[in-house]
C-alpha cells in the first residue's frame, strides 16, 4: 500500500472552496437527498451525550446535534475557511482547526464521535480508528460516512469513463477498475488533484474490528429526489455509512 501522510487542505484552495459551497448550497444535492437523513438515522439518542465531529466543514451536523439534544459539541475541520462559515452560522459550539490525520491533541472522552464525508482523505485509517476509539467512552458511538469504496476505486482509474452508455447516452453500468489498489489517489474534482485514500470494504470493517469496535449497522443509501442525475443514484451507492461502538 502506497501512504502519503501530508495532509491536503484543499477546501482551503479558494476555487475549490467556492466550488464546493455552490454545490453544498444546492438544496437538491446528494448530501441532503441521500447522505444526511441515512447518517441521521444512526444517531442514537444524543440528549445529554457530548459529541465530537470531526470534518465538521460548515458545521450545520454540529447545530443538528445540539438540537437534538446533546449537552456538548465540539466541531473539528483543518479548514479555517470552512470555520469561519461555521462560527458565523453556529451558536454554542467550539470549533478546532486540526488536521483529521492527528488526533492526539484533542482532548476529552466524547459519547459519540461523528464524522460526515471525511475520512476518505485519511491517509492510515487503522491509527484513525484506534484514535477515535481512545476519545470514546466506553460503549460510546463512531458514526460516519464516506464515499463508496466503489467510488473511490475509479480515482485510479481517471482514464476510464465513469459509465458505459448506448448509443442513445442512456447509462448502462458503472464502470469499476482498480478495487484491489488500495491507497493514495488523486481524482479531479473542481480542481485537479484532490487527494483521497481508497480502501476496500474489508480493510474498512478490519480495521474498525482491530480497534476495539462492533459494528451495528452500515448502509449505502440510493434514490435521491431530484439529485439522481439520469437516474444513476437508483442503482449505484455513492455512499457508505458505519455505525460502530466501542467495547
Amino acid at each position: 500500500m502506497v501512504i502519503k501522510m501530508t495532509a491536503q487542505n484543499i477546501f482551503d484552495d479558494p476555487i475549490f472552496f467556492d466550488g464546493y459551497k455552490k454545490i453544498r448550497d444546492n438544496p437538491d444535492n446528494l448530501n441532503i437527498h441521500l447522505e444526511k437523513p441515512a447518517l441521521f438515522a444512526m444517531l442514537p439518542d444524543l440528549h445529554g451525550k457530548s459529541v465530537l465531529d470531526l470534518g465538521c466543514g460548515f458545521g450545520e451536523n454540529c447545530t443538528e446535534f445540539l438540537n437534538r439534544g446533546a449537552c456538548g459539541v465540539i466541531g473539528v475541520d483543518i479548514s479555517k475557511k470552512m470555520l469561519e462559515v461555521a462560527k458565523s452560522q453556529t451558536s454554542g459550539i467550539e470549533f478546532i482547526c486540526a488536521d483529521m490525520n492527528e488526533l492526539s491533541g484533542i482532548a476529552g472522552k466524547y459519547d459519540v464521535v461523528c464524522s460526515s464525508l471525511a475520512v476518505h482523505y485519511v491517509a492510515d485509517f487503522n491509527k484513525f480508528c484506534c484514535e477515535v476509539r481512545d476519545l470514546l467512552n466506553t460503549g460510546g458511538y463512531f458514526i460516519f460516512s464516506q464515499e463508496s469504496p466503489l467510488n473511490t476505486a475509479r480515482c485510479n482509474s481517471n482514464d476510464l469513463p465513469r459509465w458505459t452508455r448506448d448509443e442513445n447516452d442512456k447509462k448502462l453500468f458503472y464502470n469499476l477498475k482498480d478495487y484491489d489498489r488500495v491507497g493514495y489517489v488523486e481524482e479531479k474534482w473542481i480542481v485537479d488533484k484532490v487527494i483521497k485514500y481508497h480502501r476496500r470494504y474489508c480493510d474498512i470493517v478490519n480495521a474498525l474490528s482491530k480497534a476495539g469496535f462492533i459494528i451495528e449497522m452500515m448502509d449505502e443509501p440510493v434514490g435521491g429526489g431530484k439529485a439522481n442525475n439520469d437516474g444513476e443514484g437508483a442503482h449505484f451507492p455513492y455512499f457508505l455509512l458505519v455505525k460502530a461502538r466501542k467495547i
